[in-house]
């Protein structure tokens, strides 16, 4: 017996009823795969985030973050570089200076825009080498006549300098191995990280007063500087000086929480410095504040 009329779809309609919920069946797992790679993406930028804040917590339970490594793992939060400015205005005086009610001027800034700490994975990934520059440029898209270019040759050459005698020095990449070297350097796993803290963002130059300074007990340190480069990197290396915290007030009221050290070979190569304090370079300690992205660790 053979259908009737009614019950038979021709087959060209059969083709684009099929084709139709192919379509839709297309479109909605796309639809899925976007809110998936949103997701995962999302998650990822959050675990990173936790994975940073949890490795501070497991490898230095008893060291509050700093400002200078916190904004590293917020890069958004933090402040951008002024101009040109060394951090300070690296303005260089004598310890005998460090007590309440001493003013100064000076401009804190930041030395570096914040670029981000990359996963040590990562960064132990890429080269960092004077003979690989082509191919770091290359891998990390930034235009060999550009100022970043510059600025990565500048600090890859400053990294592979020799040390000074006695000094151990490392140019950190990523925070595994910038708290490694800390760690190495001291002999110790108990460590304290600090950084300069400005109550005020973008506070300008002025005479700040000091208002109170504690002395840190241990004279061997590691210092941490910021680099000019294309993510986070330090240049980190031990030190023998005196230390200090110490809390500052602007003349616009802005607080101020610095590091200070005061050392014989400070600003060794800025024979001004040495003129403007009246002193023979070697002869006393000279201290200077730390800009806000530089690091002093010491012992606790």
């Amino acid at each position: 017996m053979r259908p009737s009329p009614a019950t038979t779809i021709p087959q060209s309609f059969k083709h684009l009823i099929c084709t139709f919920y192919s379509s839709l069946l297309l479109l909605v797992m796309a639809r899925f795969l976007l809110s998936f790679l949103l997701v995962a993406s999302a998650v990822g930028v959050s675990n990173a985030v936790l994975s940073a804040e949890d490795y501070w917590r497991s490898a230095l339970p008893n060291s509050p973050m700093p400002s200078a490594i916190r904004d590293l793992i917020y890069p958004s939060k933090a402040a951008v570089p002024a101009g040109h400015d060394d951090g300070v205005s690296y303005a260089f005086f004598l310890e005998k200076s460090l007590q309440p009610g001493a003013t100064m001027t000076l401009h804190f800034t930041h030395t570096t825009a914040g670029a981000s700490f990359l996963p040590r994975q990562v960064a132990d990934s890429i080269p960092f080498s004077s003979s690989k520059l082509p191919d770091i440029l290359s891998r990390l898209s930034v235009s060999p006549s550009s100022e970043m270019a510059s600025s990565i040759k500048k600090t890859i050459a400053e990294c592979e300098a020799k040390p000074l005698a006695g000094e151990l020095k490392l140019c950190a990449t990523s925070l595994e191995s910038m708290v490694d070297f800390a760690k190495s350097g001291l002999k110790c796993s108990n460590l304290r990280a600090m950084s300069t803290s400005v109550a005020k963002a973008d506070s300008p130059k002025q005479k700040y007063t000091i208002t109170g300074l504690n002395k840190v007990k241990a004279s061997e340190l590691v210092a941490c500087h910021a680099q000019g480069y294309a993510y986070a990197v330090f240049h980190c290396h031990t030190t023998t000086a005196s230390a200090y915290t110490v809390s500052l007030t602007g003349a616009d009221g802005t607080k101020v929480q610095a590091p200070a050290a005061c050392h014989m070979d400070a600003a060794a190569s800025d024979l001004v410095a040495y003129k403007n304090l009246g002193v023979k370079p070697g002869t006393v300690p000279v201290c200077h504040f730390f800009p806000q992205d530089d690091l002093l660790w010491t012992r606790i």
